[in-house]
């Protein structure tokens, strides 16, 4: 024993290394990975692990073999499989799925933005698919993906009946991006202000004290003027932005309201098929009625986009002919939740009959759904879902292939920032 104690201590060690650079991020920066001292030609498997703020596990995997060197490089080396093939070393993220025997429907969603998103990546010998946790890894590495940078200030807004969050950006930006979004959800409100905004999340689906019925047009302006009155924020330089719902009500606020007056517009997957004209729960209660029209497929998921194209208020759909700003619209082509590409034709045409088309810019994505998210997000092409008019719970069809989707997440999110930075950030002073 003492012998081969004394052999082994004394032989240059060759256990396998894994850098993953950086060890700190935002989610929306690449990280590069590399694996050193494998044997040539050797099998191996990369793996992440994360365990959400909800407590369920997710996890990607890809398959690799090393090169002559006995290396394995993200951004050089192809995965031969797994859940991502290809040059991909952010596949570790974009393809991840909850581990097997998880709960069913399950979306991925950051709750507290104050805390990392901890990514374990690990290299395991040989093309496994499964049972990562009963074997032991060769090399594992901890990163940490943050929504907000250093510096961002969060701030709770409870003001005349508004509920949301102002961030404040790392430098001193002064104008602001206001993200309609249902519930109060701030990841992507923090995201922004990491990149120098200030940006306000706004809850709008029955904010602690108020009912749908008192959450309308005035509810929305009555924010904007908090924004447009705060000393960080310059009132010229204002924006809205929103998904899905926030996007509806995004189009009805910037075409009618007399208040709210931004310098740009950005609607992700969004429609003017639905104009919110009144309360919210009259909205609400017209869906509920055309609740027939929502289609539901062999795998008991549900397709609501047709819904929409079935309401009688397309007849009253938002003129956005009316519109004065700068609009982007971003859309995936297979999404199944809102007709969304259908609804920008329409609005391009509408726009060029009135002769606003001129500050329209529309992104289509092939294969991508309809939850376009920051870059690097898992893709959900179903998940649990509650129906607002009904408060059932279904599954959603969202739509989209994975791989084509998460590029679409990565090249819209650089679009948006740049139309939001070239509308909002000339000649500040």
């Amino acid at each position: 024993m003492y012998s081969l104690y004394r052999y082994v201590s004394t032989q240059k060690r060759t256990c396998p290394l894994l850098s993953v650079q950086p060890v700190r991020g935002l989610v929306d920066e690449k990280f590069q990975f590399v694996v050193t001292n494998l044997p040539p030609n050797q099998k191996v498997t990369l793996h992440s692990l994360h365990q959400s703020d909800d407590k369920d596990f997710w996890e990607a995997f890809g398959h690799y073999v090393s090169d002559e060197h006995g290396s394995v490089t993200g951004f050089k080396h192809e995965s031969l499989g797994g859940t991502y093939e290809g040059t991909e070393p952010m596949g570790l993220l974009w393809s991840m799925r909850p581990i097997p025997g998880s709960r069913h429907g399950l979306r991925l969603r950051k709750r507290d933005i104050f805390r990392p998103m901890e990514v374990c990546i690990s290299v395991y010998s040989g093309h496994l698919s499964q049972g990562f946790s009963q074997q032991t890894p060769l090399a594992t590495s901890v990163t940490e993906r943050w929504y907000v940078a250093p510096g961002v200030k969060r701030f709770n807004i409870r003001e005349k009946e508004i509920r949301g969050t102002l961030f404040l950006g790392w430098i001193y930006i002064r104008f602001y991006v206001k993200e309609v979004i249902g519930g109060l959800v701030e990841y992507r409100s923090a995201l922004l202000a990491s990149h120098g905004f200030a940006s306000m999340a706004l809850e709008y689906l029955a904010p602690e004290d108020m009912r749908l019925e008192d959450t309308d047009a005035s509810y929305f302006e009555k924010a904007y003027q908090i924004l447009k009155n705060h000393p960080m924020v310059k009132k010229d330089h204002l924006a809205v932005l929103g998904l899905c719902l926030g996007s509806v009500i995004a189009l009805s606020m910037v075409s009618y309201s007399k208040v709210i007056k931004p310098q740009c517009c950005v609607c992700i997957s969004g429609s003017h098929l639905m104009p919110v004209d009144k309360s919210l729960s009259e909205l609400f209660e017209e869906m509920k009625n055309h609740a027939d029209k929502l289609y539901v497929n062999e795998n008991n998921q549900v397709i609501h986009r047709n819904l929409i194209l079935s309401l009688p208020c397309q007849s009253a759909k938002v003129d956005v002919g009316r519109i004065k700003c700068p609009l982007l619209l971003v859309n995936g082509d297979d999404d199944q939740t809102i007709p969304a590409v259908e609804s920008a034709e329409d609005m391009a045409m509408m726009m060029e009959k009135a002769g606003n088309r001129h500050l329209l810019e529309i992104l289509t994505y092939p294969d991508a759904g309809h939850l376009i998210e920051p870059p690097y997000s898992p893709h959900f092409r179903a998940t649990n879902f509650k129906l607002q008019w009904t408060k059932e719970r279904i599954v959603m069809l969202w739509g989209g292939q994975t791989k084509p989707h998460a590029y679409a997440q990565e090249d819209a999110w650089k679009k948006i920032l740049a139309f939001l930075w070239q509308h909002l950030a000339s000649n500040v002073k």
